[in-house]
């Protein structure tokens, strides 16, 4: 059987739920303000607009498995998906003060709804991971959105290209493109896709996603939250504020003109540029690999229990 999960005292858990959602906060506020103003910001607005996970959601703080919430405020939680209540004497009730019942993730329930999420996790995890990583890429992905494009047609049309139209498409012509991110090659323009030396697709995206990829460590923001409230908030924001600080450097060596907006350009067409890329994408694959290895043995901890 599994093993119990541990009582957590109402102003414990209330205290972990607060400094979770003040730091939620720092970024959703901010973002929820631009967007009543109807502004957008293009580096910033990304991780709420991009990725499904809604502000409003992001802000729930979850104890994750294992975890019993005690005290008459848990019992709100049982209008969330995926919690159950426990009571004294129930197996599951972890050891709680008696006379006292609680609210603890639904372990079960989520294993059979979210079993497919579940097994993709693990796979895209487990085989990142096991691959060696590539740093020749330069962050060409954002160039190749918008190569032969007008100014009218650039994704972000209210940005500058930092080289013109035809600079930008020069510096995809003398360049040697090898995206493995399906999801990044997907928004390349009709004129680049034949310029990939690779042909990432859904299909072959587990056996082609590489640890050296800014894109697929930021998606391990993606694998977390699909996994709430499996999960404890606090590694799910670990996974986003890593993703935050890879979509500031992915949007620095873009071909845009970021400097107003506080981001000064690495400039990849250049050989200074192209190092310090590379120094940037060493340090987040090294610091990816830290949280890939947490969030691996989360998933495993839930699926090995269901054997148990």
């Amino acid at each position: 059987m599994t093993s119990a999960p541990l009582p957590l005292a109402e102003d414990a858990w209330q205290a972990r739920a607060a400094a979770h959602h003040d730091r939620v906060n720092r970024y959703a506020a901010p973002y929820l303000a631009r967007r009543s103003a109807n502004q957008k910001h293009p580096v910033e607005d990304f991780l709420f607009t991009y990725y499904n996970q809604k502000p409003g959601q992001l802000q729930r703080w979850h104890p994750g498995a294992g975890v019993v919430l005690t005290g008459e405020s848990a019992a709100e939680r049982l209008k969330w998906k995926f919690y159950r209540a426990v009571h004294d004497g129930d197996p599951q009730a972890g050891g709680a003060a008696q006379g006292r019942s609680g609210v603890v993730f639904d372990r079960e329930k989520f294993l059979v709804e979210r079993k497919d999420a579940l097994d993709f996790a693990q796979i895209i995890l487990g085989r990142t991971a096991a691959r060696p990583a590539q740093f020749g890429c330069f962050g060409l992905h954002e160039w190749a959105m918008v190569y032969k494009q007008e100014a009218n047609q650039v994704r972000h049309e209210y940005l500058e290209l930092r080289l013109g139209s035809s600079g930008t498409d020069q510096v995809v012509e003398e360049s040697k493109i090898r995206c493995t991110h399906f999801d990044a090659y997907r928004f390349y323009t009709p004129q680049a896709t034949g310029l990939n030396e690779l042909t990432p697709t859904r299909e072959n995206q587990r056996d082609m996603e590489q640890p050296g990829c800014l894109h697929a460590n930021m998606d391990l923001y993606k694998w977390a939250y699909k996994l709430s409230p499996a999960l404890p908030s606090e590694l799910v924001m670990d996974c986003f504020e890593l993703s935050w600080r890879i979509r500031a450097m992915d949007m620095r060596a873009s071909p845009y003109d970021l400097a107003q907006w506080g981001y000064p350009a690495i400039t990849i067409e250049t050989v200074a540029g192209k190092a310090d890329y590379v120094a940037a994408q060493r340090a987040f694959s090294a610091e990816s690999a830290v949280l890939r290895e947490r969030l691996r043995a989360a998933v495993d901890a839930l699926v090995s229990d269901r054997h148990l």
